[in-house]
């Protein structure tokens, strides 16, 4: 492979890099004719209910109001999809870059676009005249580098989960291959500090569960915070869609419609696969055997522009490799490591969009048939009563014979790709006689009770994640319950218990109890011990047995933390099994001492450390002790709590700061009329001076969700401004 070293001017050199900033003839007369087909209000939390003529119309004002709540992390986002961060902030993330553009070509993404339907195409230029008008109308905003934005880049970023598929590809190996460069890897993903768990809790309940008849459905998210808006979008062409919305995207990702209702949590599905290639250098180039053949790897010239410390643009240009597989993205061993995934960007955003579209669940299918989600299991339920539980449907299918969980021979034919399972195929849950499905990113083999799908039925590659202890507590709260209301869910969704803590605390205690008389760490230890053995396992705000519980818990898991991350092994259950007496008991000396040295006193209640603050806009979030925050009462997801809150100290804080978990939530429920409640995580508004920046902290912290004002009878007493795109005001009264 060969690849350039710095060097300056190049910025022009590729057309992804020359994006004008100057409007193209005629299109600010369109962004005019838009916006007079758009209005936006913003009710009393500064939530933005979008209304067009067309569906068009409705995305045009949906992305416009996004900008106006938080442009930057809309550039941010679009940035990562089209891989061009470093252009922003230099070198460090020309890996990051490289590894998007491995899948995003500019030429090939314009292509597609041209290629898609008409009604697509519509909506992607709504989509980017509504930043470019918005950008047009606010010149006192400064895009760091994307200062115009195109239809076709829609098309980069399809997908709205926290991570996306590709961020399972090594930064370090990928720099290592075509850079010869060692990087510095996050201390999260090498084992020394502990990955906080990403994903969500989603649950639907039937309405023979339910007291009055209903279907209700849990939306439960467990992102990053501020990742996602919330929105609501309608049009004249049937489009009433109400949720969270990620930045820069134009589709409702996770919420419901007056019909239907759909939530996404992670999946554990296998569904991206490494092949090791063996590789020769010929004369005529470099080859990979394939069979009894040898086929030539597919080169690429990729250049990435970026950012040098006095603001000025340097490039780098590398030659990417791909086999049939996918693109080279390491070597190990001698072999070089293809990556197969899912890229279908057409495809893709219909589904994402389509399915805000859905009545029913026989629609909301007919859209999953597209098989253009690769990496979410969904939760539905609707105004008729169905409720399911539906596996990705993007899977492909592959010989069981081979384990996929590690880099298989991609000499061997027979490891290849062959097609995709069929929709009705999967491990679907549809229905159950249980009268209710839920997912807590575990497998699907418990998503209904007894009616769950059986795993001896499937391909092992259905499933990598195994049970968890969110799994354990939905379990208990569902099981043989049949008097569900909305507020009930609500206060399940909020239930205190820790069941990680019922199967780590007796353990902990035999072992102190297996201590000689004459052994100091029984007195030390007595009163903490004490405390924990008479636990309950729920989290409170007040609660210390909470504080020691979960600052012990936390010890043992950096100890373990790089071996359960590389073999995905449920963390409590690893503790348990893996940890010894000693150490358990050490655990706790240290979680104690650390509680003394930065409290005074180890008898601190929960939420007096584990708090809610929001300071700045910074993407990057920012923690101060001395500054004004909030007590959260319940914990990380890991310990199974399904309200989830991933906090931890920073440099210079001794105080644990959230900055995942919770983020938006909302439970839906399916009558005659819709009704709905939600809560996000500070407040609508990334703009430290809004009132609207963190007006929802309290509530998010309580687990006091409000009601939605889906209705225009229900928004029309709760309206703050009324206006179209361009900031022209209409009366606060909704027509």
């Amino acid at each position: 492979m060969t690849f350039l070293r710095p060097a300056h001017a190049l910025f022009a050199a590729t057309a992804l890099l020359a994006v004008a900033a100057a409007p193209v003839p005629g299109e600010q007369t369109r962004w005019r004719e838009e916006a007079e087909r758009a209005v936006i209000t913003r009710d009393t939390w500064g939530i933005a209910h979008v209304i067009g003529q067309s569906d068009a119309d409705a995305v045009f004002g949906a992305t416009y109001a996004q900008a106006e709540d938080d442009f930057s992390r809309i550039e941010a986002n679009y940035l990562t999809a089209l891989g061009r961060t470093a252009e922003a902030e230099g070198e460090g993330a020309i890996w990051a870059d490289l590894r998007q553009r491995l899948y995003v070509d500019p030429v090939d993404l314009q292509a597609q676009y041209r290629a898609s339907p008409d009604w697509l195409q519509r909506l992607m230029t709504a989509w980017a005249d509504g930043l470019n008008y918005y950008l047009a109308t606010h010149p006192q905003v400064h895009p760091k580098v994307l200062t115009h934005f195109e239809p076709w880049m829609a098309l980069s970023f399809t997908e709205g989960s926290i991570g996306g598929d590709i961020e399972r590809i090594s930064l370090a190996e990928l720099a290592a291959f075509y850079g010869g460069a060692k990087i510095a890897v996050a201390a999260e993903d090498v084992g020394p500090v502990p990955r906080e768990p990403r994903g969500s809790n989603g649950i639907a309940i039937a309405p023979k569960n339910t007291v009055d008849g209903h279907a209700l459905l849990l939306i439960n998210p467990h992102t990053s915070f501020y990742f996602r808006s919330e929105l609501q979008m309608t049009s004249g062409e049937g489009l009433n869609a109400y949720g969270a919305s990620t930045w820069g995207q134009f589709f409702i990702y996770q919420g419901f419609n007056e019909q239907a209702g759909w939530m996404h949590t992670s999946s554990g599905v296998d569904n991206i696969d490494e092949f090791a290639e063996q590789t020769a250098l010929t004369r005529s180039g470099r080859f990979y055997v394939y069979g009894k053949d040898v086929r030539p790897y597919r080169t690429k010239q990729v250049t990435l522009a970026y950012r040098l410390p006095d603001g000025t643009l340097a490039s780098r240009s590398f030659t990417t490799y791909a086999s049939h597989h996918g693109p080279i993205v390491a070597e190990r061993g001698g072999k070089w490591i293809a990556e197969a995934l899912m890229w279908k960007p057409v495809p893709a955003l219909e589904q994402s969009w389509l399915r805000t579209k859905a009545h029913d669940l026989a629609s909301y299918m007919q859209v999953a048939e597209r098989q253009a989600n690769s990496s979410n299991d969904t939760l539905f339920a609707d105004a008729k009563g169905e409720i399911a539980y539906l596996h990705p449907q993007f899977v492909p299918v592959r010989d069981d014979r081979f384990d996929y969980t590690h880099a298989v021979d991609g000499a061997d034919p027979a490891t290849d790709w062959n097609g995709l399972h069929t929709v009705a195929s999967l491990p679907n849950a549809i229905n159950p006689g249980t009268g209710w499905v839920r997912n807590t990113n575990d497998w699907p083999w418990s998503a209904a009770g007894p009616d769950s799908p059986k795993a001896k039925n499937y391909p092992r590659y259905m499933d990598q994640f195994g049970p968890n202890q969110r799994g354990v507590h939905a379990d208990l709260l569902l099981t043989g319950h049949r008097d569900f209301t909305p507020q009930r869910l609500i206060a399940a969704a909020y239930d205190s218990y820790l069941p990680a803590f019922a199967e780590l605390i007796p353990p902990l205690v035999k072992a102190y109890d297996a201590l000689p008389t004459s052994d100091p760490r029984r007195a030390k230890l007595a009163e903490p011990i004490a405390t924990l053995k008479a636990w309950d396992y729920r989290w409170g705000a007040d609660s210390v047995a909470t504080t020691l519980g979960v600052l012990w818990g936390g010890q043992m898991w950096r100890d373990a933390g790089s071996f359960i991350q590389s073999e995905q092994i449920n963390v409590p259950a690893a503790i348990a099994t893996h940890v010894s007496a000693d150490r358990k008991l050490a655990a706790l000396g240290e979680a104690v001492d650390q509680l003394n040295r930065d409290f005074g006193d180890w008898r601190v209640g929960w939420g007096k450390i584990n708090r809610f603050q929001r300071i700045d806009d910074a993407i990057a979030p920012n923690f101060d002790d001395t500054k004004p925050s909030i007590p959260v009462p319940f914990t990380s997801a890991q310990w199974g709590s399904l309200a989830s809150f991933g906090a931890k100290p920073y440099s210079n804080t001794r105080k644990l700061y959230g900055s995942s978990g919770n983020s938006f939530v909302a439970v839906v429920e399916f009558g005659p009329k819709l009704r709905a409640w939600a809560v996000t995580a500070g407040g609508e508004s990334g703009d430290p001076i809004s009132p609207h920046f963190n007006d929802q902290a309290t509530r998010y912290a309580k687990g006091a969700l409000r009601p939605v004002y889906f209705y225009p009878d229900d928004l029309a007493n709760h309206v703050e401004q009324r206006y179209r795109p361009g900031n022209v005001p209409l009366p606060t009264r909704t027509q």
